[in-house]
């Protein structure tokens, strides 16, 4: 007999609710859950490829040893036992620095990864630690930590009462949201329009959402941070600002005016490609809106002042009364508290502690940027990486210049890889480690629930029995770090048999339940809303916690309660920019590469499913006819796009929802890559944009990857 179950998507942050029937052991159907109070039916379709990423030929669904010919299956506790002292050999020759670790974006949505992966890394003691942060949200992350004293205290744009959103170098409806998430984003637009506010995108590319807002200005890429010091100057200057509600738990709020005085819309016309009417109209229009928030996201963090980008939109707010009020930029309430975790065992986060081997780049919470992850393999001394540890990413494909690292990855002594898929980095592993499916283990959002526009929870427990001798991605880690205590020494030996024992006890599900019940919404702080594991899992649907709702100062995690409006940190940056202002490099009669998304794609890990790249090609050159016309290239041609680091192939389609002088191109293709085992992706190769993104190109400050902006030129195939 079929059986329903309800749990939700976790494929991006939208979190969907989800109606799953089941027969036999296999999945029958998947529909929209129309009772789950967050999403009301809603689903992407990235959530019916659940079904293939379950059935899917290619996934490994038992550990692979990669010989001279070819993979071959090998036992677990064989396996793990081959990593574990392949590891410790490497660290006792060439230092505990010689293992890098990288991991990509699904971890985010697995509670048993997002409460063992930090102890795990930790006692593996290395500093070559790297994540796909670096290249998507790092510069959001330092920001929260100097204003906010945390850097997982994200500002969230309270969309279901807001007047006016303005957004930057975001795409909601093709991504449904990030650090902002919601289902189901077109409704929330047009609800915005309906009550009488407005939609502002500032894009270089007409974007899905662009098309439906109020008004689409079409920045040249890197002229954000222009943009907001312009905004804040007609603010200042007219006396637009108010600050009253937010000074008692702010500070620094004084200082804005004079360091933004020079900075007139007639002074950034060049730099963002705006008129300055137009400039000082948006920021009348949102200093008067009832309820305004300013929102950025990839466009912006992925530039080289991405940082100051993302502190200045955070100032925008602040200085208009909207940041922790009701249409603005609000703070979530999650069940989990993770901000509460993140200041407890990493202090709210730590920058600039060391810096990477190579090119001196801050580290950031553990972390060094991505961006030199192939300098940290590819320079020989004290510190070199000599093997890896992936989990759940594919950096070739996603961090920039991956042909480099593909290159340096060759040449690793060792690498393992938490994954099912041999894909365009595993197939450098010698042996990789394959995890349950989603549909095969409970899971809790635990870090995505932070970033919600709507405060809700929800347990969504297994659909399908795991097979007989799996493991769940922490399991993997878990064992993996005890082999390699073992195998390092006589001491190692006991403290590994211990730990490995410790995680058995302490499951992340009986983590998830003590974080609930010491929650905000559990039983020790709120008598009558009692939140624990038990309660989700018997609710098997998203409980509704209520609104976003006003919570400053008591949520900062500041010394004194209160905003840093003006860290030194981004007084300094801003002084800087601002005396090498004329300077600024001026490629308006170039071209220069942004990235795009679509709502079929998620990175790279999501093209081996026929129902979602099946049609016309996900993988085009966009570029406006004028630039076309100048180039003597056409619609359908296949082109040669070019850049300092290398040159790819792909097929050119002419839009006029580009700005003229850019041309946009999708990350995470590339599948023609010898040894990969992903016969649909490699049916739709694509190609890679990050073989042509600059990984000298970073944020000043964090070091986060600066793949929009880069300068390429387009030529026709001979």
């Amino acid at each position: 007999m079929p059986h329903l179950h309800r749990r939700a998507c976790n494929l991006c942050e939208a979190i969907c609710g989800l109606q799953v029937e089941v027969d036999a052991g296999r999945i029958v159907s998947i529909k929209g859950d129309p009772d789950d109070p967050h999403s009301r039916g809603f689903i992407c379709p990235k959530a019916l490829a659940l079904k293939d990423l379950q059935e899917d030929p290619d996934r490994i669904r038992q550990p692979m040893r990669r010989t001279p010919d070819g993979w071959e299956p090998v036992g677990w506790d064989e396996a793990l036992d081959e990593a574990g002292r392949a590891i410790a050999a490497i660290q006792k020759r060439h230092g505990m620095d010689a293992l890098g670790i990288y991991w990509g974006n699904p971890p985010t949505h697995n509670h048993g990864l997002v409460l063992t992966m930090n102890p795990v890394f930790d006692a593996l003691r290395t500093r070559n630690r790297y994540s796909a942060a670096s290249v998507d949200q790092l510069p959001q992350y330092l920001v929260s930590r100097l204003m906010f004293g945390n850097q997982l205290m994200f500002p969230v744009p309270d969309l279901d009462h807001t007047q006016f959103w303005l957004i930057l170098g975001g795409n909601p409806l093709a991504s449904n949201g990030s650090v902002g998430s919601g289902p189901d984003m077109r409704s929330r637009l047009k609800a915005i329009q309906a009550r009488g506010g407005a939609v502002v995108v500032v894009d270089p590319r007409r974007t899905e959402t662009a098309q439906l807002a109020s008004q689409h200005l079409a920045i040249r890429p890197g002229g954000d941070v222009w943009l907001l010091l312009a905004l804040l100057q007609v603010i200042t200057s007219e006396q637009l600002a108010h600050p009253a509600r937010v000074l008692e738990w702010s500070r620094g709020l004084d200082q804005v005016a004079a360091l933004v005085a020079t900075c007139t819309p007639e002074s950034v016309v060049d730099a963002t490609g705006l008129d300055a009417e137009s400039i000082r109209q948006l920021a009348r229009d949102f200093a008067a809106a009832p309820s305004a928030v300013a929102y950025g996201r990839l466009g912006v963090c992925q530039t080289p002042n991405a940082t100051l980008s993302h502190w200045l939109i955070n100032l925008l707010n602040l200085l208009t009364g909207n940041t922790d009020r009701v249409g603005g930029a609000m703070f979530t309430t999650p069940a989990f508290d993770i901000t509460g975790l993140a200041k407890l065992f990493a202090g709210g986060g730590h920058y600039a502690r060391w810096k990477s081997r190579v090119r001196g780049l801050p580290e950031f919470s553990d972390e060094l940027p991505a961006a030199t992850l192939a300098d940290e393999m590819l320079t020989p001394g004290v510190g070199q990486i000599k093997a890896m540890l992936l989990v759940a990413g594919n950096p070739v494909l996603s961090t920039p210049n991956g042909a480099r690292l593909d290159t340096a990855m060759q040449q690793l002594d060792y690498c393992v890889a938490v994954d099912f898929y041999i894909n365009e980095s595993t197939r450098h592993a010698n042996l990789i480690l394959p995890p349950v499916t989603t549909w095969e283990r409970g899971n809790f959002e635990a870090a995505v629930n932070a970033v919600q526009v709507r405060n809700v929870a929800r347990y969504s427990q297994a659909a399908l029995d795991a097979p007989a001798d799996s493991r769940q991605d922490w399991q993997i880690l878990t064992g993996l770090l005890a082999r390699v205590e073992q195998h390092r020494d006589a001491m190692g030996w006991l403290v590994g048999r211990l730990r490995h024992g410790v995680s058995r006890v302490l499951t992340p599900d009986r983590l998830l339940d003590i974080a609930l019940r010491l929650g905000p919404h559990g039983a020790w702080r709120r008598a009558g809303a009692r939140l624990s594991l038990g309660k989700l899992r018997s609710a098997q649907r998203n409980l509704d916690l209520g609104p976003l709702q006003p919570s400053l100062p008591q949520a900062l995690y500041t010394a004194d309660k209160k905003v840093d409006a003006v860290p030194a940190l981004m007084r300094e940056e801003l002084v800087r920019l601002l005396a090498t202002r004329g300077a600024q490099t001026d490629a308006a009669a170039g071209l220069v590469l942004i990235g795009r998304r679509h709502v079929r794609t998620n990175n790279s890990w999501m093209h081996n499913y026929t129902r979602l790249v099946k049609g016309p090609s996900g993988c085009t050159l966009l570029m406006h006819p004028v630039d076309a016309d100048q180039r003597q290239v056409f619609h359908g041609d296949m082109v040669s796009l070019r850049s300092r680091t290398g040159a790819i192939t792909v097929e050119l389609a002419v839009s006029e929802d580009m700005r003229p002088g850019v041309v946009s191109l999708p990350h995470g293709w590339g599948h023609d890559k010898p040894g990969t085992r992903l016969r649909v992706a490699r049916d739709y190769a694509g190609a890679s944009v990050n073989d042509v993104t600059d990984e000298l190109l970073v944020d000043r400050l964090s070091g986060n990857a600066a793949v929009n902006g880069v300068v390429v030129d387009v030529l026709p195939m001979p």
